[in-house]
């Protein structure tokens, strides 16, 4: 009897030693997913965009220091760096890059042809030589594009609505940023119908903004149409204050730029495509291929315009046009 008492309790702390041991082995080990991603610009230039991206890979369950690593890496505005940077994301074996704009993925394109790229933006993925089509991309690159060629004719007819005697405006652009070509094509379509000259100014760096301001006063510019650049966008501030003092009333490509002081902006929510581009990433690490997953083009577009700047550039800002405004700052 008491022999057989003592292997009982022998057999009890036996199980109750292995069970941790038991219990540890059962648990499910959690995979860390690490994200590259690139972008041209310095990191401070769009932050709600980039708590945007977070958000949407948080709605999807997906949280930095459990889940997933962000590894972000930005050229600060020098585009000879991107390349460097994209292949030091290819050699820390990230699981898939987002890239910010067109130059960062042609770099990612370039360092890569096997680990996922997903565009946060491109205004012609396709003319790029990105993709293949937009329904089957065919490579390692999916994501989101902004091709939407009636935005160029709608900013030039709210410039006109501004503005009614319009005739002579200057384009603003990144001539080496991939999708410049295509975006200056579709302006002179629109400006063909409105009957507007065109005068394109390239800015590559940021002491040509300056010179582009100036240039645009003595050749007589009545207005200004900003494309997507980065060099433009890191130094929005410089672009409102020059485009105000030369009293030249100003479309933009981003709300940023409205939030800041300048004029107007019509074009696609850049806060949206970095929400859905966590869809992308999350459909990537679960095992969906690129070349699955086809091409977005924009859903949702706004029109944002600064009242107080249209009052101290002497302007009145039609009612209908205040109207069909998604937000109006003053």
């Amino acid at each position: 009897m008491w022999l057989s008492t003592l292997g009982g309790i022998i057999t009890l702390a036996l199980a109750v030693l292995v069970m941790p041991l038991t219990t540890a082995a059962q648990q499910p080990v959690t995979t860390v997913h690490r994200i590259g991603f690139l972008a041209a610009a310095s990191p401070s230039v769009d932050p709600a965009r980039h708590e945007a991206f977070r958000q949407g890979l948080r709605e999807l369950g997906y949280m930095e220091g459990k889940n997933m690593v962000i590894e972000r890496r930005f050229a600060e505005d020098n585009a000879d760096r991107l390349p460097g940077l994209a292949a030091e994301l290819v050699r820390l074996k990230v699981d898939v890059i987002v890239t910010a704009g067109g130059q960062s993925t042609r770099a990612a394109q370039e360092a890569t042809g096997t680990i996922p790229i997903i565009m946060l933006q491109d205004n012609d993925p396709v003319g790029n030589g990105f993709v293949a089509s937009l329904a089957r991309p065919g490579g390692n690159i999916t994501g989101l594009a902004t091709l939407a060629p009636e935005i160029s004719g709608k900013r030039l007819e709210l410039l006109k609505e501004i503005v009614p005697r319009l005739s002579r405006v200057a384009v603003l652009g990144t001539s080496t940023n991939p999708g410049n070509a295509q975006a200056v094509k579709e302006i002179e379509l629109a400006a063909g119908a409105f009957e507007v000259q065109l005068q394109y100014l390239d800015v590559r760096d940021p002491k040509d903004i300056e010179t582009a301001f100036r240039v645009a006063s003595t050749s007589r510019a009545e207005a200004v149409l900003v494309l997507v650049s980065s060099v433009l966008n890191s130094n929005r501030k410089h672009v409102i204050d020059l485009a105000i003092k030369s009293r030249l009333p100003t479309i933009y490509p981003f709300r940023e730029f409205v939030e800041a002081g300048g004029l107007m902006t019509y074009g696609v929510s850049f806060l949206d495509l970095h929400r859905r581009a966590a869809v992308y990433v999350d459909k990537i690490l679960k095992g969906t291929t690129p070349a699955d997953l086809p091409i977005e083009q924009p859903m949702k577009f706004e029109l944002v315009i600064n009242l107080k700047t249209a009052q101290v550039l002497g302007l009145t800002i039609p009612p209908t046009l205040l109207f069909q405004a998604d937000e109006v700052l003053q």
